[in-house]
């Protein structure tokens, strides 16, 4: 199954993924090391983990940025100086960042304050009905001054360059919003098994050609990466109109494209890349939150998932009684079926071999979770409950829940 290691947050510089797939093994990404950039923004950075003596000067701003890139960050320690240091070394295209500290009691803040060229804001007080990312984006836009905007995860690290691309990409195809789903590092066994039958399945039940395409009714968008015109999503209400859904990226798709605006959504391990849970609580209870929503009917896709994985198996027990060659045969075509199914999911062979093995029967797992979970009406997050039964909150016209403090 290959060397699928740890992310390498020491490593010198990103590497551009070589080949095509999801979840490859040995992946690098930058981490903490003295070095000076020139932003965008019109500030010279000094890396923040730099020497205490490192000079940082910063020129006045004049003119809005083409993009605000607005990042909500809850205890997100682990990852957060990876993803800041990705971003504040883009280059061709004007941009602001905006780290949203959602009530962090780890080292988030610290962190994000350390880079001389991000602001800092606080997501306010949560109000009754909204979920806590959709406060934190809200109030990350209220400060935005861009006419664009990317909402970006703080577990993404984005290759050299991809920003001015993504703006130039969704300018050449006329799209209103762009969602990118990224490379998706795998690095435990849980992560390898279970990711790709979960992405083969979010490929075949939202292909990005339909989702691209304005005469399908098929919406989504990746809350990874999403990039949207100021004017398109102040127009669509912005995630305020959305401030209850658990499920906020495929929302805010569904609203601008019912609004008659183009989105386009493919997969782009050329532009940015993501360990999305880094242990098995982390994935259990995020898919538990998200499955029941993605999939329409989550206990047929969990009986059919378990189906497909008892059939090889049931092959090699029949094999083993009957005793004749042609079997191998029968048992090898067996195992390839599964697989077959799992390889849109832009994952190695290996990891998919896994997922064949193994991850079908915790997909079924983590379906019956979450169709469980939100039938009760008790789903939990980062140190939150939801009621996805419950109606939100509304504020008068779409108000942010914070001025968008700076620090």
């Amino acid at each position: 199954m290959g060397n699928n290691s740890e992310l390498q947050p020491r490593k010198p510089a990103l590497s551009a993924s070589k080949g095509g797939g999801m979840g490859k093994p040995g992946t690098e990404v930058p981490g903490p090391r003295t070095q000076k950039a020139t932003s965008p923004v019109g500030t010279v950075l000094s890396y923040p983990h730099a020497s205490s003596d490192s000079m940082v000067t910063t020129e006045p701003i004049t003119a809005p940025p083409q993009i605000s890139v607005i990042v909500p960050a809850r205890n997100e320690g682990a990852c957060l100086a990876d993803c800041l240091y990705s971003l504040t070394t883009q280059s061709g295209v004007s941009f602001e960042i905006i780290v949203v500290d959602d009530h962090s009691t780890d080292r988030t803040r610290e962190i994000a304050t350390s880079f001389p060229a991000v602001k800092v804001i606080e997501a306010g007080p949560l109000p009754a009905g909204w979920t806590g990312k959709n406060n934190a984006v809200t109030a990350g836009a209220h400060a935005a001054r861009g006419t664009w905007l990317l909402f970006t995860d703080a577990d993404t690290v984005h290759l050299p360059g991809s920003l001015a691309a993504a703006l130039k990409e969704a300018q050449d195809h006329g799209a209103e919003l762009l969602s990118y789903s990224p490379e998706q590092i795998a690095v435990t066994f849980w992560e390898m098994a279970t990711l790709p039958v979960v992405f083969a399945e979010l490929a075949r039940q939202y292909s990005p050609s339909k989702v691209s395409d304005p005469a399908s009714p098929i919406a989504a968008a990746n809350g990874q990466y999403i990039l949207i015109r100021r004017d398109t999503y102040d127009a669509v209400g912005g995630h305020a109109a959305i401030a209850a859904s658990i499920l906020e990226d495929v929302a805010l798709a569904r609203a601008v494209k019912s609004a008659g605006r183009k989105i386009r959504f493919r997969y782009a391990a050329n532009a940015v890349r993501t360990r999305m849970y880094r242990n098995y609580r982390q994935l259990r209870d995020g898919w538990t939150k998200n499955l029941a929503l993605l999939f329409p009917n989550p206990g047929w896709l969990a009986a059919k998932s378990l189906l497909l994985w008892a059939f090889p198996w049931a092959a090699v027990s029949i094999a083993v009684v009957a005793m004749h060659s042609w079997w191998n045969t029968f048992v090898a075509f067996a195992f390839l079926w599964p697989m077959a199914r799992l390889r849109r999911a832009n994952f190695d062979l290996a990891t998919e071999f896994l997922g064949a093995l193994f991850g079908m029967p915790m997909f079924a797992y983590l379906l019956l979770r979450s169709k469980r979970a939100h039938a009760n009406g008790s789903v939990s997050w980062k140190g939150r409950t939801y009621d996805p039964t419950e109606p939100m909150t509304e504020l008068p016209h779409h108000a942010p829940t914070t001025a968008g403090r700076l620090s």
